[in-house]
């Protein structure tokens, strides 16, 4: 067993690499879509014209998902775990593609929960003034930068990456 794990470690670490840059940025837009969406819930029960607004400022934290899902798909191209995929990854370039997976993954879970706080912000002040929703959308945005940089990270780094 212990020879086989030797003999694979280069895929077992792009793997674990692929599940590392999923999970940062699903959990992130988990936790960002649900803090937001219970503070849209909110503002809906009270002012139902609100929805579409509401919903926008609720979505924001999502992209970190789709992303997260991004990476994981061209770390597990690179390393050639997808149907007609025939890769030997070394260890070196195993470890590599695990690393180029940190920037998303951490990137995309902080900036998500950081994009929900000011969504959520975003959401109670159009309900107090809906004319602002442009403004709050902007500042929601802002937070996307970040996660844009991230996924621009991981990809020049998995694309630094000479596999096969």
């Amino acid at each position: 067993m212990l020879e086989l794990i030797k003999a694979n470690m280069g895929i077992i670490l792009a793997t674990l690499g692929a599940v590392v840059a999923a999970i940062g940025g699903i959990l992130g837009s988990t936790l960002g879509v649900g803090m937001a969406g219970q503070a849209a819930a909110g503002l809906v029960s009270e002012q139902p014209e609100r929805f579409g607004n509401a919903l926008i400022l609720q979505l924001l934290p999502g992209t970190q998902g789709i992303y997260g899902l991004v990476v994981a798909v061209f770390i597990a191209m690179r390393a050639g775990l997808l149907p007609g995929g025939n890769v030997d990854v070394t260890v070196s370039q195993g470890l590599q593609l695990l690393f180029a997976a940190f920037p998303m993954a951490f990137g995309g879970l902080i900036s998500a929960i950081h994009q929900a706080k000011v969504s959520v912000s975003g959401i109670n002040t159009i309900g107090k003034r809906a004319e602002e929703f442009g403004h709050c959308m902007l500042m929601a945005s802002m937070v996307e930068t970040y996660a844009i940089f991230s996924l621009l990270i991981s990809m020049l780094l998995i694309f630094g990456v000479n596999v096969g």
